[in-house]
């Protein structure tokens, strides 16, 4: 079981993605270090765009992590790069979620992500979870956005190499991307593990703006 300040203990948890890969991308670490200690919580994954090669990859993706736990999987058909003219269907679809699923944890875009797609549902998240625990996680790419973090999740070195073979053996569609390579998720892993002075070698950051605490 996961513990959070003030004993709570976490149980669900809610992945957010704009896109197939970008959950896998900036929290795949944790959620197999998770599973890998607890195989008992409960997922509802949410992707928001894909046309249909990539909606076969997001899922055969989130399968392959998810594993036997007690999860859903939903993905969307949003426009992928034009989320901010849809902002009021995909809103609706926020507030289909929180109907449907009240999790204990909620994993999201970071809100000064720049591509727009990825702002607009870190905005959203906090516009529809409003007493709920977020953690915000990092996608590395070519605007330069990656910035200091308050929160680290770390785990070890197969975990590393199990997310990073995930993504590269399920998004057969980025492989030819520049940036799409193992050398890449896994100097990211491997410098916020520096960063979180945890006992492990490798870690995913995330920015945590808000959390209550009781001594």
């Amino acid at each position: 079981m996961i513990a959070v300040p003030g004993n709570h203990q976490i149980t669900k948890i809610l992945a957010l993605g704009a896109h197939p890969d970008d959950i896998e991308i900036g929290c795949g670490g944790a959620i197999l270090d998770a599973i890998s200690r607890n195989p008992k919580l409960q997922f509802h994954w949410e992707v928001f765009s894909g046309n249909p090669t990539r909606k076969i990859e997001a899922t055969s993706s989130a399968e392959a992590i998810l594993g036997s736990t007690q999860s859903s999987i939903h993905i969307n058909d949003f426009q992928d790069s034009y989320f901010p003219d849809e902002w009021s269907q995909i809103k609706k679809r926020f507030g289909a979620i929180a109907t449907t699923f009240q999790p204990d944890l909620i994993l999201t875009h970071h809100l000064e992500d720049r591509h727009q797609d990825h702002q607009v549902l870190a905005e959203l998240t906090w516009n529809t979870f409003r007493n709920h625990l977020i953690l915000e996680y990092e996608i590395p790419k070519y605007e330069g956005d990656l910035l200091p973090k308050n929160c680290y999740i770390g785990f070890n070195k197969s975990i590393a190499k199990k997310k990073t073979d995930l993504l590269i053996t399920h998004f057969g569609s980025q492989r030819e991307k520049k940036w799409f390579d193992v050398e890449v998720f896994q100097g990211l892993m491997r410098v916020r593990g520096i960063e979180s002075t945890d006992c492990t070698d490798y870690a995913e950051a995330f920015y945590c703006r808000k959390f209550s605490l009781k001594i």
